[in-house]
């Protein structure tokens, strides 16, 4: 039987449906050995792509017995320190028929030289492999804060992987560009699409200067830069954006580099829907957000998702459980599998609506690229982005607060029925032994592992770091020789020095001072005997979500407070010093990585070992059994993510440092 016809006689139904995308969760906790439970029992509930989540030292470079991995080893993913942990990790997974997606930045280089090296040691060629590593380092300074190096060296270390790549692992994704987490730190669909292209064409200009891939083998250069996305909840904006995505990037394809094929100038993306949209108050409304989010990439053909991975409801609570990450597999099953939706062309074909819309954000974001561009690219206009940034996310928060941005059960119906999917089991928790595990785990490595080749391979390292030769070849040798992720940092630390991002803090003050609650706390503060309160906003441990802490610290400045606020991953003798040289009132520390139990009590006993008496607030993803403990260790406020009446929060501190003052 023929396919049904439109009035126009036109056929719009295929003959057999489309393949749906690879389907992800991404996960990864505790231990190598309990994620690659975590990852086996998903394949077989009918995952079909591997998405590795590594914990914060991985990220950023830190043996678990580093002072600085204090309370975060495999919190927030799962720690892979050493060749034997890649082998736990994929332990009875085909690494040479699986598609794996690892989400790593500064450290990519080293996880890709793992990956390899522990594909090697099981007899799997090189060519073999599929997969992403994420590698944005961009975005890192604009927005999530996992990097170590300064820009121009973190660039190169990214021109080495897309170089090697090329030549030895052609069928992985050396670079992902991510703009997901620029729209979790504000970014308007026009920035979303301006800047993750900005980046990008700095890469592939950098990669062309490198000389290290021959001009004939460049089209393969420009297919192997993937792409990983936002889908917030306005679905038809969201919709459109991926068609402008994807109309772009075969613009810049052809008319900049000259590519032809039109397989190589596909605009090839992966997702995760909007985690920023997920509420803690009445967490049930976040299933309906992730499907609607989830229909943003799947709806139009043209435009369609190559893999989907959807954070599951209770994310704005804490770790999911498994149960939690099976629930959204099911949703992208139910709508590939049960759904008409893949048996259809694209939808939106000939839509005058989204045709018009398409083509508002083409116009928007290509003016949005030039003026980046013309200030010499994303790696060189990093301050002026993340200033945008924070701008675009303080008048974000401002409309929520305001009611002119409705969130259900937020600032609009809140009233509710307690949820029986609450409850002191509604997260994963992570047993607080991992890390004595752990730090054990690589004294013994490194007391078994030959010396010697260790030695001479992190020699071989430090010499390609300090000259200009690929980096991968002594980073897989090293991987080989037993080497560990922080000693392959800390030998490009020896070569490149470290980096601290702009806040563009200073971009956005003043946005809101005009808003009645802000204007309020302001006049009180400028009143005050003694002059305005001192507010020190700090973030301890390796959480580089800064978007909370950048968005207390414009509120409390645009409320009349004097800020200090220094950025990202500070140890706690560090914010306890500049607590007693400051003379601050209040201490606000932020944390959403989950290690607020081991960092606040240790930043409360420090700040009072050094006689400073400022109350002490924290603020985060802080699940309900631990506000009481906190409390108990010495916290006199304890803020989550349901706490968006900043006016509010700002009388309240200021109520505090004046309780202080009369002491």
């Amino acid at each position: 039987m023929n396919a049904p016809a439109d009035p126009d006689g036109i056929q719009t139904v295929n003959h057999a449906p489309d393949r749906p995308w690879m389907m992800r969760t991404y996960s990864g906790h505790s231990t190598a050995k309990a994620s690659n439970e975590l990852y086996r029992t998903n394949l077989a509930k009918g995952q079909t792509g591997l998405s590795i989540a590594f914990d914060l030292p991985t990220q950023t470079g830190y043996d678990p017995d580093s002072p600085f991995a204090r309370g975060e080893v495999g919190k927030v993913g799962v720690p892979v320190v050493h060749l034997g942990h890649m082998d736990q990790l994929l332990e009875a997974i085909p690494v040479g028929e699986m598609n794996t997606s690892m989400t790593i930045n500064a450290t990519a280089a080293w996880l890709l030289g793992l990956y390899i090296a522990n594909a090697e040691n099981h007899g799997v060629e090189t060519t073999a492999l599929r997969g992403t590593t994420q590698n944005d380092i961009v975005k890192e300074y604009l927005s999530r804060g996992t990097y170590i190096f300064p820009p121009l060296p973190s660039r190169r270390l990214i021109v080495d992987m897309v170089a090697f790549c090329n030549r030895w692992v052609p069928n992985w994704n050396p670079m992902n560009v991510c703009s997901y987490h620029l729209q979790e730190a504000g970014a308007t669909p026009t920035q979303e699409i301006a800047y993750a292209l900005a980046t990008a064409i700095d890469v592939l200009d950098a990669v062309k200067a490198s000389g290290q891939v021959p001009e004939d083998r460049f089209t393969g250069v420009f297919a192997s830069i993937s792409f990983f996305v936002n889908a917030g909840i306005r679905f038809v904006e969201e919709t459109a954006k991926m068609r402008a995505f994807t109309e772009l990037w075969h613009r810049i394809g052809t008319e900049r580099y000259g590519v032809t094929d039109p397989k190589a100038l596909r605009f090839r993306y992966g997702v995760q829907v909007n985690s920023l949209g997920l509420t803690e108050a009445q967490p049930e409304n976040n299933i309906q957000r992730i499907v609607l989010e989830m229909l943003a990439v799947t709806l139009s053909k043209d435009a369609r998702a190559r893999s989907v991975q959807l954070p599951a409801w209770n994310e704005a609570l804490g770790l999911p459980r498994p149960w939690d990450q099976q629930w959204s597999l099911r949703m992208q099953q139910v709508l590939a599998f049960e759904t008409d939706l893949l048996e259809y062309d694209d939808i939106f074909a000939g839509s005058r609506v989204m045709e018009a819309k398409t083509n508002e954000l083409i116009d928007a974001a290509t003016a949005e690229l030039d003026d980046v561009l013309a200030l010499g690219g994303a790696f060189e206009a990093i301050e002026e982005l993340k200033g945008r940034l924070v701008t675009s996310h303080a008048e974000r928060m401002r409309r929520i607060e305001s009611g002119a941005q409705v969130i259900v059960g937020v600032n609009r119906q809140t009233e509710t029925a307690p949820s029986p999917l609450g409850g002191a089991d509604a997260i994963l928790r992570v047993d607080p032994g991992v890390q004595d595990e752990a730090i054990a785990d690589v004294e013994a490595w490194r007391a078994n592992r030959d010396a010697d080749a260790v030695k001479r391979s992190l020699d071989e390292l430090r010499r390609a770091a300090a000259g200009s030769d690929n980096i991968m070849a002594a980073t897989v040798d090293f991987a080989h020789a037993g080497g560990t992720t922080g000693e392959w940092a800390d030998a490009l630390r020896e070569a490149f020095g470290e980096y601290r991002a702009p806040t563009g803090v200073a971009a956005a003050v003043g946005k809101g001072a005009h808003l009645d609650g802000l204007a309020t706390v302001a006049t009180r503060n400028r009143s005050l005997p003694g002059g305005p309160v001192r507010l020190l906003v700090a973030k301890p441990g390796l959480d580089g979500h800064s978007n909370g802490a950048e968005q207390i610290s414009v509120a409390a400045r645009d409320a009349g407070m004097e800020v200090i606020y220094q950025g990202i991953r500070l140890r706690p003798e560090q914010i306890a010093a500049v607590a007693r040289d400051e003379d601050v009132e209040v201490v606000g520390l932020s944390i959403l990585s989950g290690s607020h139990m081991e960092l606040i009590p240790d930043v409360v006993r420090m700040l009072r070992a050094e006689g400073v008496t400022a109350p002490v607030v924290a603020g985060g993803i802080i699940p309900e059994a631990d506000r009481g403990p906190l409390l108990e260790s010495g916290v006199a406020r304890v803020y989550t993510p349901k706490d968006f009446e900043l006016a509010r929060i700002m009388g309240e501190l200021t109520d505090l440092a004046v309780a202080e003052r009369t002491d």
